[in-house]
């Protein structure tokens, strides 16, 4: 793990959670213990550790609160493998849809491409030199003969061309190759010379874009996804994209001309493939995966069915629930990369439960998820936290956004108050969406100025109270058409 998770402790993980993501700290307190176990387990002893399962959260609260970003912040903060599905997507074996094993085969290719990334980074330096020497290749043909080989294929020549004569005579052959090899040697050191000045011409960039002619492995045709069905599916899918590139040649390399600076990066993902070893990868991303592996499972609600219909769609609802239990409690998942254990995978499931309740569930499933986390709805307060304090805060989104067209945007603390009350009132009054709410309204007050900013190149705009009004009163005032808008 690259990340030192001791240091991971539930206040520290709490404070970085509070960077992004306004109140709800019940929620972040339960995902902080919980990830704080994870670090706990692993050190134990192996007999206990094996034990220990995690415990699952179940977060309860409207939309726009915070509970995808509390999943997705918690796994990035500690290095995890993460993945974020919607039930929605997932059927009963039997129906038309996912099987519900594809998220963890989708995850242990998340873990895949994580563990991958790490490790070519490490090899990043090596392949840039073997990139640079590759392109010099391409640009000097011939540059790149070692001295001593070079001088033993001379010799070597001359001795297979001798001819009787010059055999008679050794003193006029020795000087014949003397002076080849002398020749030999001047021509490599100009060589070599050239091949300096060239390199430094490269680093310099005036090579760019020169055309050059690469190697480039052909790919096949991608991989289909099989629909419904157990676990014997991914190997059916496996075995149908190798045939398939097999009949499309895909291993094979052909040539193609195209810039330095494109043959650049293709010969150095070339180079980072060759230098990872896969087999490494695979084994440390399945531990990986195994141990610390996360899965948020979104809209877990609109799976949730009345116990008094039992018809129709509701069926095909219970039985995701139903499918999801064995990988939740712990099951063997078969994957390209090998045979994932689900035992020790941290589940976050996440609903509004506007229309169900968390009881409509099946009782296995509630059972399987027994940490239950209610997020509150934000307020006027909370969204103009929301606009000004985290580091993704939305009022510095469009300040950056807009500096790049030289336009400066100023919000005074006015118009700040007058949109989080606009937010919350509109919440109110229609659906509650949450903090989205205010992408909305940002939207509508600056689109005037987005749109003419590259004419408005070296000045200021200041948001104020006024400006807000102007901009949004139509939309306040008549109800009916806020409904549409925002």
């Amino acid at each position: 793990m690259t990340i030192n998770l001791d240091e991971l402790t539930p206040p520290h993980i709490v404070a970085e959670l509070d960077k992004y993501i306004i109140g709800q700290a019940k929620a972040k307190k339960a995902v902080a213990v919980a990830l704080r176990n994870r670090t706990r387990r692993l050190k134990l002893s192996e007999d206990i550790r094996e034990e220990i399962a995690p415990k699952n959260i179940l977060m309860i609260g409207p939309t726009g609160v915070g509970k995808t970003e509390i999943a997705r912040r918690l796994a990035k903060l500690s290095g995890a493998p993460f993945l974020k599905v919607e039930a929605t997507k997932y059927t009963e074996v039997g129906y038309v849809g996912r099987d519900v094993e594809s998220m963890i085969r989708d995850l242990m290719a998340v873990g895949y491409s994580m563990v991958k990334s790490e490790m070519q980074d490490t090899l990043r330096a090596q392949a840039e030199k073997n990139t640079e020497e590759i392109l010099l290749d391409l640009l000097l043909p011939g540059s790149n003969k070692k001295k001593g080989k070079h001088k033993k294929t001379v010799r070597q020549l001359l001795i297979a061309n001798k001819t009787e004569a010059e055999e008679e005579e050794p003193a006029q052959a020795d000087n014949t190759q003397e002076t080849a090899e002398e020749n030999s040697s001047e021509n490599e050191g100009d060589m070599h010379e050239t091949r300096e000045k060239f390199r430094q011409m490269l680093r310099d960039g005036k090579f760019e874009d020169k055309m050059v002619e690469v190697s480039i492995q052909q790919s096949g045709m991608p991989s289909f996804e099989i629909f419904a069905g157990g676990s014997s599916m991914e190997d059916l899918e496996n075995a149908m994209s190798n045939i398939s590139s097999m009949l499309m040649g895909a291993g094979k390399h052909k040539r193609k001309t195209t810039s330095v600076k494109e043959a650049r990066e293709v010969i150095m993902d070339d180079q980072l493939d060759r230098l990872v070893d896969h087999d490494k990868i695979s084994t440390e991303a399945k531990e990986r995966v195994e141990q610390m592996g996360i899965i948020f499972i979104d809209e877990i609600d609109k799976v949730a069915s009345k116990n008094e219909r039992s018809s129709g769609v509701d069926v095909s609802r219970e039985g995701v629930q139903r499918d999801i239990l064995p990988i939740v409690e712990g099951s063997k998942v078969n994957t390209k990369f090998g045979v994932v254990d689900t035992r020790h995978i941290l589940f976050i499931a996440a609903g509004a439960f506007s229309i169900s309740k968390p009881s409509d569930l099946i009782p296995e499933f509630q059972g399987r998820f027994p940490l239950r986390v209610e997020l509150e709805s934000l307020h006027a307060e909370d969204f103009k936290r929301i606009l000004l304090e985290p580091k993704n805060a939305l009022t510095k989104q469009y300040k950056a956004l807009l500096e790049t067209e030289g336009v400066t945007v100023i919000f005074t603390d006015d118009a700040i108050d007058r949109m989080s009350n606009l937010a919350a009132e509109v919440n109110a009054g229609m659906e509650n969406i949450g903090a989205r709410r205010l992408h909305t309204i940002m939207e509508m007050l600056l689109e005037d100025i987005s749109f003419n900013a590259s004419g408005m190149s070296g000045k200021t705009v200041e948001i104020d109270r006024s400006y807000v009004d102007e901009r949004l009163k139509d939309i306040v005032q008549n109800q009916d058409l806020s409904r549409y808008i925002l």
